[in-house]
């Protein structure tokens, strides 16, 4: 386990976006949290690496009127518990999920995963443990680096994430709001005042720090590119133009390997657009919702 302290739910979760729709959920060896909100065919969200489910807080209430939507923080990452470093894998955070879903009893009609939460979706449906009639991709991280840059950053994540002192300088770094503000810059994102105060909040714990830099340590995404081909449901790649985290041109890339498969693209948006415009990516949700059948 990652012996960390991450974020305490009487305290950080006292003003939580939709805190009322939050649970604690006991699945596949880990205490997770959840949101769940509103009726009808079931929308799972998942959110990327370093985020959770604040990252949803305008576009989930935006869903609900149409979907029960679930949304949990993804291992390590805000309330839910982490994992062994080796279960931060993409087979490792797949698996994972796919035991909170059956111990929710629930079966996802269509799901929604930002930047690293749509590489794990597509394992999943890759793997057969979800059937989706789409995944919805928003700027999602499906490309590796080059392979010089691949080995560096892997090492030079299981070093830091292996050394108990660098999550907590990290921590430490990020309690800066300034500092936060500048990474989210980076992505090509603006975010509001509540936006940047989340990020700032969950990245201030050491534990959060921890398990998004065991996510890239053992992050190989090779397997799932070669995989793509063979992905039997619809796959939507919704690009921000300005998302310098992950250029809008890879869905090109990534729609070239996928037999049914197509790109909306949001201009001038970027990495967080779903946090800028929950309105815009709510609309192409929507849409998908109704071209696929599951809502009317």
């Amino acid at each position: 386990m990652i012996p960390m302290n991450g974020p305490d739910w009487s305290q950080e979760g006292r003003d939580w976006p939709n805190r009322e729709f939050s649970s604690f959920v006991t699945a596949a060896g880990l205490r997770w949290h959840v949101q769940r909100m509103g009726s009808g065919p079931v929308l799972l969200l998942v959110h990327g690496t370093g985020a959770a489910t604040h990252s949803w807080r305008d576009l989930a209430p935006l869903l609900s009127k149409w979907f029960t939507v679930v949304a949990p923080d993804l291992p390590g990452h805000g309330f839910t518990a982490a994992p062994s470093v080796s279960r931060l894998s993409l087979p490792g955070m797949a698996r994972a999920l796919d035991g909170l879903l059956k111990t929710l009893g629930v079966t996802p009609s269509l799901v929604v995963g930002h930047s690293a939460g749509a590489a794990i979706l597509t394992r999943m449906a890759l793997d057969g443990m979800i059937a989706p009639r789409a995944i919805i991709s928003l700027n999602g991280a499906f490309l590796p680096f080059r392979e010089e840059q691949g080995r560096f950053f892997s090492t030079l994540a299981k070093l830091l994430v292996l050394n108990p002192f660098v999550p907590r300088l990290f921590a430490w770094r990020a309690a800066d709001r300034h500092s936060v503000e500048r990474l989210i810059a980076g992505t090509g994102s603006a975010l509001g005042g509540s936006g940047v105060d989340y990020y700032t909040r969950v990245l201030r714990y050491p534990r959060h720090v921890a398990a998004a830099l065991g996510m890239m340590a053992n992050w190989d995404l090779v397997p799932l590119v070669r995989d793509l081909p063979r992905l039997k449901c619809r796959l939507v790649l919704v690009a921000g133009s300005a998302d310098h985290a992950v250029p809008p041109h890879q869905a090109e890339r990534i729609a070239a390997r996928v037999p049914e498969s197509d790109i909306e693209t949001l201009p001038k948006l970027g990495h967080l657009a779903h946090e800028e415009r929950p309105d815009l990516v709510a609309d192409i949700i929507l849409r998908v919702a109704r071209q696929t059948g599951v809502i009317r």
